[in-house]
C-alpha cells in the first residue's frame, strides 16, 4: 500500500467552508493536477491529518468512495508570495509535508432528499465505517459527502479517531459504542448493517491495518506517552484491531439508533 508524495507548485484558492482554511493547490504533474490541501500548520493540528490518512485509507480498503490521498510537500517560497496575511502565515507554518485529497470539480453537497434513495448496501457500509472510526462529521447539517456525476464521495475525516486526543485507557475505550451514530445522515437507509459488518471484518485484516498505519509520516507521530513513532504506530494498530473485535457493540448501537428514526 502506497501513498504518493507530490510537490505543491501553486496556491490556487482557499476553501472557506473549512475552519482550517484548506485550499486548492496545483501540484507537479500537469495543469489539471489539483488537490484539496489540508495544512499541517492549521489550528486543528497534525492529529487531524493523521485521522484523514488512517480513516480515509480504511474507507478505501473497504471499497468506499474516498478521493485519492497524497502527501503534498510545501515549498517555503510559496508563503511570502501570498498577499493575504492569514494565508501567508498558514503557508509559512506548513512548510514540509501536508495532506491532499484529489479535487473533485463540479461536485456538490449530498442531501438525503436526492432521488432515488441511497442503496442500502452502500449506506450500511458507510454507517459501519463511520462507527468504526468514530467519525462525528456525517450529519444532516454537515454531511461531508459530495455528489459528482451521480456518484458519492466521502470527504473530511479529520474529526475521526478522536480517542487519540487523549490516550488514557485507549484500548478500553476501543470497545465502547458510538452514540453519535444516532445523528448519521445515512442511518435511515442502513438496513443491512449485519452484512456490512461481515464484509468489513473480512477486509480489514491485521496486515491491511498495519499497512494503513504505516502510511503516516514519522514526523506526524511525535508526542504522547510513547517512546517514538514506532511505539505510537503500534498503539494505533492495537486500537483499530481491538475496535474491530468489538464491532458487535457499535453495530448494535447503530441498529438501535436506526430503530428510533424509521
Amino acid at each position: 500500500m502506497l501513498i504518493q508524495t507530490l510537490t505543491a507548485t501553486r496556491y490556487v484558492t482557499p476553501l472557506h467552508e473549512g475552519g482550517s482554511l484548506p485550499a486548492i493547490v496545483q501540484v507537479d504533474g500537469g495543469e489539471q493536477e489539483l488537490y484539496v490541501m489540508k495544512f499541517v500548520g492549521a489550528g486543528q493540528g497534525v492529529k487531524a491529518l493523521v485521522a484523514e490518512i488512517i480513516a480515509g485509507e480504511i474507507g478505501r480498503a473497504l471499497g468506499l468512495p474516498v478521493p485519492e490521498l497524497a502527501l503534498i510537500r510545501l515549498d517555503p517560497a510559496l508563503g511570502p508570495a501570498e498577499p493575504n496575511a492569514e494565508i501567508s502565515d498558514l503557508l509559512k507554518a506548513s512548510v514540509g509535508l501536508n495532506l491532499g485529497l484529489r479535487f473533485l470539480p463540479q461536485a456538490f453537497d449530498y442531501n438525503s432528499l436526492l432521488q432515488p434513495p441511497l442503496d442500502a448496501d452502500l449506506a450500511s457500509a458507510i454507517v459501519w465505517f463511520d462507527a468504526y472510526v468514530t467519525n462525528v462529521d456525517r450529519t444532516a447539517r454537515n454531511t461531508n459527502i459530495l455528489v459528482r456525476q451521480k456518484e458519492l464521495w466521502l470527504i473530511d475525516h479529520g474529526a475521526a479517531l478522536y480517542f487519540h486526543h487523549d490516550w488514557r485507557n485507549y484500548l478500553e475505550r476501543s470497545q465502547t459504542p458510538f452514540p453519535h451514530i444516532k445523528d448519521h445522515v445515512l442511518l435511515p437507509f442502513a438496513s443491512r448493517l449485519e452484512e456490512a459488518d461481515r464484509a468489513a471484518c473480512a477486509r480489514l485484516t491485521p496486515e491491511t491495518l498495519r499497512a494503513i498505519v504505516d502510511l503516516v509520516p514519522d514526523a506526524w507521530l511525535a508526542g504522547g506517552p510513547f517512546a517514538g513513532p514506532a511505539e505510537k504506530r503500534q498503539a494505533y494498530r492495537a486500537y483499530l484491531l481491538s475496535r474491530l473485535e468489538a464491532s458487535a457493540v457499535f453495530v448494535g448501537e447503530a441498529r438501535h439508533a436506526r430503530s428510533l428514526r424509521i
